[in-house]
């Protein structure tokens, strides 16, 4: 039998609220939450990323702004259990072409199956702001009962263990090592098999599953994400047009799940020249009046302009 390949689109669409990164879902009825996905239609879609808007606008009523393609998902087998569609009476292979989109205002979509969520709740471990995540402490036994020799060191730099250091950018390196670990319950679904004791054990450490092979592309995203905050002024795309300097820290601590040094950060952003005072105060911040500040948008047509700075606030708890 030849199988029929098919071209499939995924969003991940990422947005900061209230200090917290969040994650445009969709959900069907009884199945955990997945990224919006839809797919291309060669006759009628005359390019992937506005076949990308449309679909996503019909299934959660929220128009995409920035949008920049992430990665093509082609593993066969990737999209298990899903991978698979009916096409008349030959079986289509799903390929798959992600894309990263940021928004600065994560609104209701007030679309029935479609929500926001913080995407925490899939990567528990992956929030150090507040010191070692009691998540990490939880699955690193688990870890190490799996991990021997090579898979050891890799558990170690990875998930920064025995004193390692930790790396926020290597998001999908580490779902991945925890789907060849099993740890993941999605890999036990691929499987066919039903979830081990370990896996029972471990509950919402292990993060929430996602169908198909969204959490990959989700950590995919991620990954891009955090890396690129280094070396372009991608975080600008989640902030409004003013923000307060602590509003800016609080959103890249945020994506990077990390806690940065304030007056280090600050100096790093005055360098860069990215942003500029807009001679009002903020008067709802809560206590003293801040000044807003806005993005020096018109920088990106005159050259290279390089990303920000990540001072880490020098707390042993938070980075050991």
């Amino acid at each position: 039998m030849v199988s029929q390949v098919v071209i499939g689109l995924s969003a991940v669409v990422l947005a900061v609220r209230d200090g917290q990164s969040l994650v445009l879902t969709v959900r069907n009825s009884g199945q955990p939450a997945g990224l919006p996905f839809g797919l291309f239609d060669p006759d009628g879609d005359r390019t992937f990323e506005l076949a990308l808007r449309a679909f996503v606008t019909a299934q959660t009523r929220f128009d995409l702004g920035y949008v920049e393609q992430l990665y093509t998902f082609g593993d066969k087998g990737r999209d298990a259990p899903l991978a698979v569609l009916e096409a008349g009476d030959r079986a289509a292979r799903v390929i798959s072409v992600g894309y990263l989109g940021l928004t600065p205002h994560a609104v209701e979509t007030h679309a029935p199956e479609s929500a926001w969520a913080d995407w925490l709740r899939f990567f528990p471990w992956e929030d150090w702001r507040e010191g070692r995540p009691p998540a990490l402490a939880a699955i690193e036994p688990a870890l190490r009962i799996w991990a021997r020799g090579e898979g050891l060191l890799r558990a170690r730099l990875l998930f920064a263990l025995d004193g390692a250091p930790w790396n926020e950018e290597r998001v999908l390196e580490r779902y991945e090592l925890l789907y060849e670990a099993g740890l993941a319950p999605e890999a036990a679904r691929d499987r066919g098999e039903a979830p081990g004791a370990a896996l029972s054990a471990l509950g919402p450490a292990l993060g929430e599953p996602m169908i198909s092979d969204h959490r990959r592309i989700l950590a995919t995203a991620l990954s891009r994400l955090r890396g690129k905050l280094k070396y372009r002024p991608v975080i600008f795309e989640v902030m409004p047009e003013a923000f307060t300097l602590s509003a800016l820290q609080k959103a890249v601590e945020a994506v990077a799940g990390i806690r940065l040094h304030k007056q280090n950060f600050r100096r790093a952003l005055e360098r860069a020249e990215l942003v500029e005072g807009l001679g009002r105060l903020d008067q709802d911040t809560g206590g003293r009046p801040a000044e807003l500040f806005r993005f020096r948008r018109e920088i990106l047509g005159a050259g290279p302009v390089s990303g920000l700075t990540l001072p880490l606030l020098r707390d042993e708890s938070s980075i050991s």
